[in-house]
Order: structure tokens, then C-alpha cells, then sequence
């Protein structure tokens, strides 16, 4: 024990210490003090102890940092040996698929146009009908009627014009007498200026009944026309679709009660909307290849027909009709169907192995090594993905040497050995 110690124990009042015995039945050990010299030793230890560990923990990560600064400096000091290529000008066919609606050439509903009742009909659902030939039989008897006392209002006319003829005659005739006798003064001025105008009056009577007749005749032509509408026709070569007319209805001249629906099925109509990357290279008489699921095996040969010209605002499609042939009907309207187009591309497009392709933060791009044997990345924009290879549509020209196989060790600038 030091002799500070023994002078801080001769210190101690006894009076505490015997108060502390006496309260507690038996001695406290004396408290432990740390000396300056105990406390300088335990920070010096501590020091220590965080030194080395701090050693041991910085040191390799600064010795790997600079391995691993010193490898991408040689790295970016050697040349990579990389393959090139040059992109390929695709062929300018694209196929594509598109889903479309089969449609008759022709399709009516066909309406009465003479008021009356159902004599007979004789073609039905399914019939396949020529042009012209009878589908039913209306019966008119009011416009029977009407069409006869139109031949009679005729025959009145014409007898009119025999009585304004014979009128005629004779004012003339008494108007060359009147004026003998107005010249030997027989007769006065005022007598023969009213066998003048008596004279006018009955030759504008006969023009009067000549064209009366002609509105008659022009009212039977219209009524006999009606009259033959009471032989329902079909208007073009087809098959009726649907049959709506009963024996003995009554019909009304209009579009209120349809009698047939016929609709003309060789050759058919398919309906196709082409988007509106490839619909500049819709023209007339492009091959086409209608399916259906029906006929899994069947491809159906068409042409397109008709086009639109203009996209549609909504869908940004343009409406394309495609003619098939369907002799045999097999072939219905209203079907669903898949049509098989092969379009030009109406710009030039290049190919390249997808390999070539670096995909990243930065957008599609791919590598092209300058005439200095540096790289260079270009942004392109992808036309078609087929898988093995992919169609660009801008950001090359064609004669660019491009890196076969990019990988993301390649960056601008960086300098690099083409493989022969």
C-alpha cells in the first residue's frame, strides 16, 4: 500500500466506522480507487486495442481498392479484342396477321313498294335466288282501281281535245266573217275585237287538252309502275337470308314492314383494320390469305378489294376490305377470321443478332467502332424483335462497323482491337 493510501486510512474519522459496524454487525471493505496511474494505463490499453483493429479492418480495403484502381487502369490502357459486323438491310415484306369479319359483297332487305295483301310468296330462308326472279305476289285492289279511273280521266282528255279542236274551228271561222263584215260595216269593231279574242281563247283550250291528256298518260305510267311492284323481285343473284312475309298480310308501301333479306355470297367481303405502321403499303390487288377455325386446314386465297385511304381516329387503323371467292359457300357471313397480309415495309429497315444489342439506363444503343478503333454508342430504335435477331428502323445507316457481341465493359471512347 502506498503512503498515500495509509494516510487516507489514518485519515478516516473511527467514529463513521464504528457507526457502520455497529448499524450493519460486521466491517465494510474499504472502497477501490483508481490512481492517475491505473487510468493512464487503461487508455493507453484502449488505444492499443482500437489501433489494431483499425489496421486490420483498413488495410486490406485500401490494398484492394488499389488493386482494383490499378486493373481498371490497365484495363482502360488495353485494347479489348472485339468481333464486328455490318447490319443487314432486311427484306422489305413484313407479314402480319389480323383479325377480320366476313361480309356479304351485297346484302339488302328488300321492302314492299305497293300497298295491299300477301298473295303468295315463293322463295325462303336458305333458296338461292337469280336476278329478277320472283320472291311473292302482292294483291292491289285499290291501286287496281285507281289505275282504271286513271284510263278513264285518260279517255275523258282525249275526248276534250276533239271538243277544243271543233271550238277552235269555229271561233276562227267567225272571226274571218266578222271582219267582212266589220270592213262593209255590217258589224261594229267591238263585235269583231270579241270573236278575236273568243278566237284565242278556244285555240288555248286545245293546247289546255292536250296536255291534260299527257298528265293522264303520265299518271297511268306511274300507277302501272306501282302496279308492277306487286310482283316482288329479287334484285341481284344471291341467297335469302331471311323471309318475313306471310300469305294474306297486309303491307304498306315503305320501309316499315320487310318481306326478304337477301344477301350475295360469291365472292364474300372480309373486313380488316391494318395499323397504321404498315398501312401506306396497302394497295389494290395485294395477295391476301383468309382462315378460319372452321377450316384449320383451309387456307382461303383473296385479293384486297378496297381500302380505306384514312386511318381511323380512335383505333388508328385503316379500314381494308378483302375479296374472296366462295363458290361453294362454305364461306358465311358473319364469321370470324384471320387474314394473312404480306405488306412492303414503307421504310428501310436493318437487321442485327441480338447479341449486338446493349439494353440499358440509357436506352437501346449498340456499339459501333470509329475509324480511331474506338467505340462509339448509338442509340437506335428497334422496329421488330424476332429473338435471334432484331429490326431497327433509325439510328443506323448501313455501313457502320458494329460490335458483334456488346457487353457492359464497353463504354464511350474506350479504344479496342477489331478481330480480323
Amino acid at each position: 500500500m502506498s503512503p498515500r493510501d495509509h494516510e487516507a486510512r489514518e485519515q478516516t474519522p473511527p467514529a463513521e466506522t464504528t457507526e457502520t459496524t455497529d448499524t450493519l454487525g460486521f466491517a465494510l471493505p474499504e472502497p477501490a480507487t483508481l490512481t492517475k496511474t491505473r487510468v493512464v494505463s487503461l487508455a493507453l490499453g484502449a488505444l492499443v486495442v482500437m489501433g489494431g483493429a483499425f489496421l486490420l479492418g483498413y488495410l486490406p480495403k485500401r490494398q484492394a481498392r488499389a488493386a482494383l484502381e490499378e486493373s481498371t487502369k490497365v484495363a482502360a490502357q488495353t485494347s479489348a479484342r472485339v468481333a464486328v459486323i455490318s447490319a443487314k438491310v432486311s427484306a422489305s415484306d413484313r407479314a402480319i396477321l389480323l383479325p377480320g369479319s366476313v361480309q356479304p359483297l351485297e346484302e339488302t332487305v328488300i321492302y314492299p313498294r305497293a300497298n295491299g295483301y300477301t298473295r303468295r310468296w315463293v322463295a325462303d330462308i336458305g333458296d338461292k335466288v337469280k336476278e329478277g326472279q320472283l320472291l311473292a305476289e302482292i294483291d292491289t285492289p285499290e291501286l287496281d282501281q285507281e289505275l282504271e279511273q286513271a284510263r278513264a280521266q285518260l279517255a275523258q282528255a282525249s275526248a276534250a281535245i276533239a271538243q277544243a279542236n271543233a271550238n277552235r274551228d269555229f271561233s276562227k271561222s267567225t272571226f274571218e266573217r266578222y271582219k267582212q263584215l266589220t270592213s262593209a260595216g255590217l258589224a261594229s269593231q267591238q263585235d269583231l275585237e270579241q270573236r278575236r279574242a273568243q278566237s284565242l281563247v278556244d285555240e288555248a283550250n286545245v293546247g289546255v287538252s292536250h296536255a291534260n291528256v299527257e298528265a293522264q298518260q303520265a299518271n297511268i305510267r306511274r300507277l302501272t309502275q306501282l302496279k308492277s311492284f306487286a310482283r316482288v323481285v329479287a334484285p341481284f343473284d344471291g341467297t335469302i337470308t331471311s323471309r318475313t312475309i306471310e300469305r294474306g298480310a297486309l303491307v304498306a308501301m315503305g320501309n316499315t314492314t320487310p318481306l326478304f333479306k337477301i344477301a350475295a355470297t360469291d365472292p364474300m367481303r372480309v373486313f380488316v383494320q391494318v395499323p397504321q405502321d404498315v398501312a401506306p403499303s396497302v394497295k389494290t390487288g395485294l395477295n391476301a390469305k383468309v382462315g378460319v377455325r372452321e377450316y384449320p386446314n383451309k387456307a382461303f386465297e383473296g385479293t384486297i378489294w378496297r381500302a380505306a385511304g384514312a386511318l381511323d381516329s380512335a383505333s388508328r387503323t385503316m379500314n381494308t376490305v378483302v375479296r374472296v371467292a366462295n363458290p361453294t359457300g362454305e364461306l358465311l357471313a358473319g364469321m370470324y377470321a384471320q387474314v394473312s397480309l404480306t405488306l412492303p415495309t414503307p421504310h428501310r429497315v436493318l437487321e442485327l443478332p441480338s447479341t449486338a444489342i446493349l439494353s440499358d439506363a440509357k436506352g437501346v444503343r449498340v456499339a459501333i467502332v470509329d475509324n480511331d478503333n474506338k467505340i462509339r454508342l448509338v442509340p437506335i430504335v428497334i422496329e421488330r424483335d424476332t429473338g435471334a435477331t432484331i429490326e431497327i428502323s433509325s439510328g443506323l445507316e448501313g455501313n457502320e462497323k458494329i460490335v458483334k457481341i456488346v457487353g457492359a465493359d464497353l463504354f464511350d471512347g474506350k479504344t479496342v482491337e477489331v478481330v480480323p
